[in-house]
């Protein structure tokens, strides 16, 4: 296919007189702004992108510097360009554990109830952050964690089911997820990305955490990768913050 036919399908129209660089970075502007690309969602790699929109490198690194200057888009060395969050984010540098094992590692006793477990049709943002083909399908697990004290936290998770054949079939009340991953079917957990913001308990956040509606609460949303930089899970969680407060250990060197 000739590089004019694939800017035609890209959506690019060279007989404008508007630069073909600010074409792209309006198009990418847009799936931004839209949601298609949610916040850290990471883009294709530069010679894909080239390709897919047929023009050159230095075209798309024009318009990819352009966002970055605008903020809507950073590159982070090793692994790509990302969307940037609506939030700030500080870096914040901590160890890369679950609820379950932090739970375990203070002797807290807690118990897990399963509220869903299914194979679904990924919405469009969570498959795109996933990576999730069209026709993919992913895991949801939904859970609730409590204490002695009542519940804790409510977690949605989101599981690339092509790398995991038959983990719908796995009891998560007794199992963890990340044990499952890496014990089950041998995957190498190496990062993930952690946002965190305050947002108000509404509908079956407020029911299962046996919150007043509107009541603050602390929400975590996580990207998961693994050691081969392919996105594995994505998650939701909604915490109790009257049960149970989030402590970072910093270290300044």
């Amino acid at each position: 296919m000739g590089e004019q036919a694939k800017a035609s399908r890209s959506g690019i129209q060279r007989e404008l007189p508007v630069a073909i660089h600010s074409q792209i970075s309006g198009q990418f502007r847009s799936k931004i702004a839209s949601g298609e690309w949610p916040a850290n969602y990471r883009l294709k790699s530069e010679p894909e992108l080239a390709q897919e929109l047929g023009v050159s490198r230095g075209t798309l690194r024009r318009a990819t510097s352009t966002l970055i200057k605008e903020g809507l888009l950073k590159q982070v060395r090793g692994r790509g360009t990302f969307v940037t969050s609506t939030t700030i984010e500080p870096a914040i540098a901590q160890k890369l554990s679950t609820l379950t094992e932090d739970f375990a590692n203070q002797g807290v006793e807690t118990t897990t109830e399963v509220i869903e477990a299914m194979l679904i049709d990924p919405p469009r943002p969570i498959a795109a952050l996933l990576e999730v083909s069209p026709g993919g399908s992913v895991l949801r697990l939904v859970r609730r964690r409590s204490t002695a004290e009542g519940p804790v936290a409510l977690l949605y998770n989101y599981v690339r089911a092509d790398l995991t054949p038959g983990i719908e079939k796995v009891n998560f009340e007794n199992a963890s997820l990340f044990g499952t991953l890496e014990g089950r079917f041998a995957l190498k957990i190496a990062s993930a990305r952690r946002t965190f913001s305050a947002r108000a308990a509404e509908g079956s956040v407020a029911e299962y955490l046996e919150l007043p509606s509107g009541s603050p609460v602390q929400y975590l949303e996580q990207v998961t990768y693994l050691s081969d930089d392919r996105p594995i899970e994505y998650s939701d969680v909604w915490i109790h913050s009257g049960r149970l407060r989030v402590t970072s250990l910093l270290s300044r060197r």
